[in-house]
Formats: C-alpha cells, sequence, structure tokens
C-alpha cells in the first residue's frame, strides 16, 4: 500500500528518501553544478515525453528512428544511391536536337512521314464519301401536304335544325337543344357541326329575307354566342349554313333574283358579319341553281381573307350533280374546300364489291388534287344502303381519303320514314343512364340496343385512328380486287404504317386473298372490325383468312424498306 516516505539513515544530516519516493533524489547534482539538470527541469522533460508518448501517432513529430529501434508514422527515410554503385552501369542520353534533324532528312524517313500523311488524308476522304453516300441514299421523308381541321375528321350535319332536339321537351329542335348535346357530338370525335340554316326568312320571299338575323323559333344571336363559346370549349367547329331560300323550292330565289348586285352585295355583308361572330365556315346548298361560278368563288374568296389570321374557313358547296365530271368542273371552278353531292345514291342498296370499287375510284380520280367529301347528301345512310351494311359504310368513309360528312342520327342508323318527305326526328332517350345533359339516342326501331352501342363505338374509333394516323389522313390509295369479289384498298404514306381495308358487302363468305399476286399482302394485325369477334391485336394471314358477310376489316401493317 501506497503511504508517506519514511526516513533510512538514523544520523542527523540531510534525509534522503527511497527512489520512487516523494524526496529529492541522492544522485542528483545541485543547481549551481556544471551541466547538470536541476530537478524541477529534469521532471518537466519527463512530463513532455509522456504527452508526446501519449500523442496519436500522425500528431507526433517527424523524427528519425534510431537504429535498431521500430518505425515511428511520420518517419522518413531517405536512400543515397552509392556511386560506387552506379559509376559500371550504362547512361543513356538520347540524340542532341541536331542529330534528330540529320536523321529526319534521311530519304527513309521523308518517304515513311509521306506516305503516313497519304493515308491519312485518303482515309479521311473516304469517309467523307461515306457519310454523303449515306446521306444520299437514305430514304427520304415525303413532305406532308398542307392540312387544315376539315382535313383531320369528320363533320356532323344538324339539318334541319328542327329535328334534332328542343331544348323545351318538344319536337322543335334550336339552338339551345344543340347546346345540350354538344358532350355528346364531340364525343363522336368529329372535327365540327354544320348548322342551319338559321336565318329569318319567308318562302319565296326575298324582301322577308334576313340573312344576318336568326329565325325566333330557332334562338337568338346571343344563343349562338353561347353555342359558339361552348362548341369552342369542346374543340369542335361551327359552320353555319347560308343557303337563303331553304323554306321554298328555289334555294336561291331563282337566277333572276340570286344574280342581282343587291342580293349578292348583301349576302356578301352577311357573310362577313357572321364569320365576325366567330363561325369557322359557310356550306351553301344547291349553286348549281344560279349558273354563277363567279358568284361562288368570289364568297369563297371572303372565307380565305377571313382566315389570314390563321383561323381557317371552311367553304362547303352542295350541287344535285352525281356525275364525277360534272362534279368536277364544279370543284374547278368555285375552288371550294369541299363539295357535298347524291353521288353515293349511285352504289345502291346492295352494291358488290367491284361496284364499291368501281364508284369510289372513279370519283377519286375525277377529283384529282381536290380534297373529295363523302357523304348521303341529302339522305341518311340508312336510307341508301342496307341496315347490315351501316358499319361497313362508316369504315369505308373514315378510311377513304377525303373528308366524311355524317348527318345526325347516322351513327345509329336513324333513316327517314316511308316517304321520304318529313326528316326524322332524333330520337333521345332522356332515361337514359348518364350524366346530363347527354344521354344516348333512343334506339330506332330496326336496330337494338348491342347494335347501336357497337356503332357508336366503332365510329369514335375510327375518328380517332383517322386523326392520327399519317396513312389514314393524306396516304395514297391502292386498289386491290380480291379473288372473291370483295373489294380492298391499302392506304399508305413514307414510312408510316400501312393499313389494308378489306370490305365484303356479300351476304356469303368471302375469301381476302388478292387477285394480283405483285399485291400480295401475306398478313396484318387487325385494328378494327365490323365482326365483333374479330379481337384487336390479332395477326392474320390473308392467304387463309375469311371475311363474314357485310364484314369491314381494317389490318396494320408495318413499314418494310
Amino acid at each position: 500500500m501506497f503511504g508517506p516516505p519514511h526516513n533510512t539513515s538514523s544520523s542527523g544530516g540531510a534525509a534522503g528518501v527511497e527512489r520512487g519516493g516523494w524526496g529529492p533524489d541522492p544522485g542528483a547534482l545541485s543547481p549551481c553544478s556544471g551541466g547538470a539538470v536541476p530537478p524541477s527541469t529534469a521532471m518537466e522533460a519527463d512530463l513532455k515525453d509522456v504527452e508526446l508518448n501519449e500523442l496519436e501517432p500522425e500528431k507526433q513529430p517527424m523524427t528519425p528512428a534510431s537504429p535498431g529501434s521500430p518505425e515511428k508514422n511520420g518517419a522518413v527515410k531517405v536512400k543515397v544511391a552509392e556511386d560506387e554503385e552506379d559509376e559500371g552501369a550504362p547512361k543513356f542520353t538520347g540524340l542532341s536536337k541536331e542529330e534528330l534533324l540529320r536523321a529526319a532528312g534521311t530519304p527513309g524517313w521523308v518517304r515513311a512521314r509521306w506516305a503516313l500523311l497519304i493515308l491519312f488524308w485518303l482515309g479521311w476522304l473516304g469517309m467523307l464519301a461515306g457519310a454523303v453516300l449515306i446521306i444520299v441514299q437514305a430514304p427520304r421523308c415525303r413532305p406532308l401536304p398542307p392540312q387544315t381541321w376539315w382535313h383531320k375528321g369528320g363533320l356532323y350535319r344538324i339539318q334541319p335544325m328542327e329535328a334534332f332536339r328542343d331544348s323545351k321537351g318538344g319536337n322543335a329542335g334550336d339552338l339551345a337543344g344543340v347546346k345540350e348535346k354538344l358532350d355528346y357530338v364531340a364525343a363522336l370525335g368529329v372535327q365540327g357541326l354544320v348548322l342551319g340554316p338559321l336565318h329569318d326568312t319567308k318562302r319565296d320571299s326575298p324582301k322577308d329575307t334576313n340573312l344576318q338575323k336568326l329565325h325566333p323559333q330557332l334562338g337568338s344571336n346571343e344563343t349562338l354566342a353561347q353555342l359558339l363559346e361552348a362548341a369552342k370549349k369542346k374543340g369542335l367547329k361551327v359552320i353555319l349554313d347560308l343557303t337563303p331560300n331553304y323554306q321554298g323550292q328555289q334555294r336561291w330565289f331563282g337566277p333572276g333574283v340570286a344574280n342581282s348586285t343587291q342580293f349578292q352585295k348583301q349576302f356578301k355583308e352577311a357573310m362577313t358579319f357572321w364569320l365576325n361572330q366567330g363561325i369557322s365556315g359557310f356550306q351553301l346548298e344547291a349553286v348549281d341553281e344560279l349558273n354563277d361560278s363567279q358568284f361562288v368563288a368570289d364568297l369563297h374568296n371572303i372565307t380565305q381573307e377571313a382566315s389570314a389570321n390563321g383561323n381557317a374557313r371552311v367553304f362547303i358547296v352542295g350541287i344535285e350533280e352525281k356525275d364525277p365530271g360534272r362534279i368536277l368542273v364544279w370543284l374547278n371552278e368555285t375552288s371550294a374546300d369541299l363539295l357535298v353531292s347524291p353521288y353515293l345514291e349511285e352504289l345502291g342498296h346492295e352494291p358488290t364489291g367491284e361496284k364499291l370499287a368501281k364508284t369510289v375510284s372513279n370519283y377519286i380520280k375525277a377529283a384529282g388534287a381536290a380534297w373529295p367529301a363523302w357523304s348521303g347528301g341529302s339522305w341518311h345512310l340508312a336510307d341508301l344502303v342496307a341496315e347490315r351494311l351501316l358499319p361497313l359504310y362508316h369504315l369505308l368513309l373514315f378510311t377513304l381519303p377525303g373528308t366524311p360528312l355524317l348527318r345526325y342520327g347516322d351513327e345509329i342508323g336513324l333513316r327517314h320514314f316511308a316517304n321520304k318527305v318529313d326528316p326524322p326526328q332524333m330520337p333521345w332517350d332522356d332515361r337514359a343512364p348518364g350524366p346530363a345533359p347527354s344521354p344516348a339516342p333512343a334506339l330506332p326501331p330496326s336496330l337494338n340496343s348491342t347494335a347501336q352501342e357497337q356503332m357508336l363505338q366503332l365510329l369514335r374509333e375510327l375518328s380517332e385512328l383517322r386523326g392520327k394516323e399519317r396513312s389514314l389522313l393524306h396516304g395514297d390509295l391502292d386498289s386491290v380486287l380480291l379473288t372473291s369479289g370483295a373489294w380492298g384498298y391499302l392506304r399508305r404514306w413514307d414510312q408510316s404504317a400501312r393499313f389494308l381495308v378489306l370490305l365484303n358487302p356479300g351476304k356469303e363468305h368471302a375469301s381476302a386473298t388478292p387477285r394480283d399476286p405483285l399485291q400480295l399482302l401475306t398478313a396484318g394485325t387487325v385494328e378494327l372490325s365490323t365482326c365483333p369477334q374479330r379481337l384487336r391485336g390479332d395477326q392474320l394471314s390473308l392467304s387463309e383468312l375469311m371475311l363474314a358477310p357485310a364484314e369491314g376489316l381494317l389490318l396494320r401493317i408495318p413499314y418494310q424498306a
């Protein structure tokens, strides 16, 4: 145990203490002795030594280790080569500048440098030539033709207005009723709707016709402004039919009135007025009654001038001609954007595949560079063709080059009554489920709910597909006759996906094998079909494909260089 220091000497004098005790060290020198360290200084040195030992190794001073002692962190060792060992080793000093210049000028090195320089430039020129060749031989992207909104989808014609929707619950349609059903129209995927005529007039009375005022039974200018604003929010354009004497026999009051200077001045003023209200274009029916194509061309110029601000306005004319040649004459003379005629009546109620091919091809050929329009004229599609062919006709009209024009109710098979005089009322079913104010129409007597829904869905999908596929928007058409008498055509554009349309209007199954082996397309992927049993995405081999009766089939075929 620790205890106080004890005395080791019994004699007098300075009392010593055991080494390690608290007394002075017997061997310590006095402060006056030469070279001796005072006890207090020695103790301070010992304490510093302890503090250094306790420092972290990396913080200790860098002192050389003594021979035989272990190396400490931070110790620096320098090894100096002994001159005796290096005296006999060879030394490399390299060539001097003068020697290098003399060597570089020798014929061998000169030839080598020229050879390397020539190889470098030959390689560079070869790579340049290869790049140019790749660019030249690479397939060019075909420039897209200029197109506006009426080229990109269908138009929905609400004519006459009284037959569409009465906002008061009766049978006299009005503008407010159309506004109630904009959700339904927009869901069809069309680009715009054609309304009217709406202006105030009396039958066969030019003096009682005001082209700038709406008929009071149809609505007011304020109601029309509200409709235009609502349609704009839904991405729909509104086209106004401005045919002057729409209640009379002669739509233009006869040549004596229509060709007068006063009438033409008033008509042009009315067009400018409605364009300023936000109308996106006009439709004029029975212009072949005018016998004045220059007047019609002047009216078209008004819409073109209003399109200068980037908001394109469409100009549609309607004629009663069915002959493709006469239709082409009117297209050329009026430069109309779209021309509506009853041309499709030529197909008949039960056309064959060859009849479809001939009728459609002749019209496209006659139109030339003009943009075609497809419609039933003043009739509904169900008035022109057999009911079983309605889905096939929708597929036909929405996959041909041109703009399809639907009459209200075509999407559900609506048709005129037996006398084909009074326009049929759109049969809205306000009890149908769904958010008001856009329930689906009620069924015509001949269609069941399944057939109606399938046709509506087909039309919506066709509208969507047409709006995004270049081959369907502005692609070329190659007619493909099938061995069975059915008809098909290929829509193609540059390097975009291609679409093969196969139509079997017959009542029996038909083979999809092309007659011409050069037109043989081996397979395709189902995109749409009027046959519910076909599933989208199925791969079909054309050599084994059989089309169902009244089936229209749309196949996607990838582009192959």
